[in-house]
């Protein structure tokens, strides 16, 4: 649980609370009858559990499975996994292969759009505003009430900038059945159409488009953005212009072929360790 949960950024958004003592995760779920709180702990003996603040109904304990299994990718083949670390053995060892993300394709495509053109900082008071001023019980905001919210207070008050209209809008469509992610994340899909899609939608550039391809499963495009080059430059030690430094990034992770983006991520992540510690420490 706490290889898997500490593996990306998004860990440390609201409504997600990681407990750096306790190594429980700890955040609320939109449910049927309404927002349940859970907290996610691992056994000694390696059983995932999940503890919830109320009662749940028989069709709410099936959504929040799904819920959680979507978070901690569990329904991910093992021999996906197997394949990655046939392909880039240095997480073998570990056993890193999975990658966090949130409960919905539309919270994950929300916190892209607030992770671009912005310092990190930014990014995680965004997602905390917009919980506070429009989740209901401590939850990340619904489509519904997000593609409801005035653009005004998304600038205002939950601070996202330029992103006020393009976040209503992406609600909007979500809401009304225009993204279709069984599409999406469907194994028969190329992943040029996928990614032709996503940029086609509000504030969805080349970078939000790749991210968004890893946070459904798609692991055979770069998401290259300032910390990419910045990576290329202080970790692998390139030089060159930005473009020049691009294109031996792109080079350097070709042979990891569809598993490039986590062959990236977890060597940018390994790198971040080094200097800020481990990530289960991170608050």
């Amino acid at each position: 649980l706490t290889r898997d949960v500490c593996s990306y950024g998004y860990f440390v958004l609201a409504p997600n609370l990681w407990d750096t003592n306790k190594h429980t995760l700890t955040r609320p779920l939109h449910l049927e009858d309404g927002p349940a709180t859970v907290v996610l702990r691992q056994e000694s003996k390696g059983t995932l559990k999940a503890s919830f603040d109320r009662t749940l109904s028989a069709a709410e304990r099936a959504e929040a499975k799904g819920l959680i299994t979507r978070m901690l990718r569990l329904n991910e083949d093992e021999t996906h996994s197997k394949g990655f670390h046939s392909a880039d053995p240095r997480w073998k060892k570990s056993g890193r292969a999975r990658l966090f993300r949130s409960p919905t394709l539309f919270e994950d495509v929300v916190k892209t759009v607030t992770s671009c053109n912005v310092a990190w900082p930014s990014t995680v008071n965004m997602n905390k505003q917009m919980v506070r001023h429009l989740g209901q019980g401590g939850c990340f905001p619904t489509e519904a009430r997000m593609a409801r919210a005035r653009v005004g207070t998304l600038r205002g008050r939950c601070r996202v900038g330029y992103r006020d209209q393009r976040i209503i809008d992406l609600a909007k469509m979500f809401h009304r059945g225009e993204i279709d992610e069984a599409w999406l994340e469907h194994t028969g899909t190329p992943d040029d159409e996928v990614f032709a899609f996503l940029k086609s939608l509000p504030g969805i550039g080349p970078y939000a488009a790749g991210n968004i391809m890893m946070l459904l499963g798609r692991y055979s495009r770069l998401a290259i953005d300032t910390e990419t080059v910045r990576h290329g430059k202080a970790a692998l030690g390139f030089k060159g212009t930005d473009r020049q430094i691009i294109k031996k990034l792109e080079k350097h992770y070709e042979p990891f072929g569809e598993y490039k983006f986590k062959s990236y991520w977890f060597e940018l992540w390994t790198f971040y360790e080094t200097k800020q510690g481990p990530s289960e420490t991170w608050d």
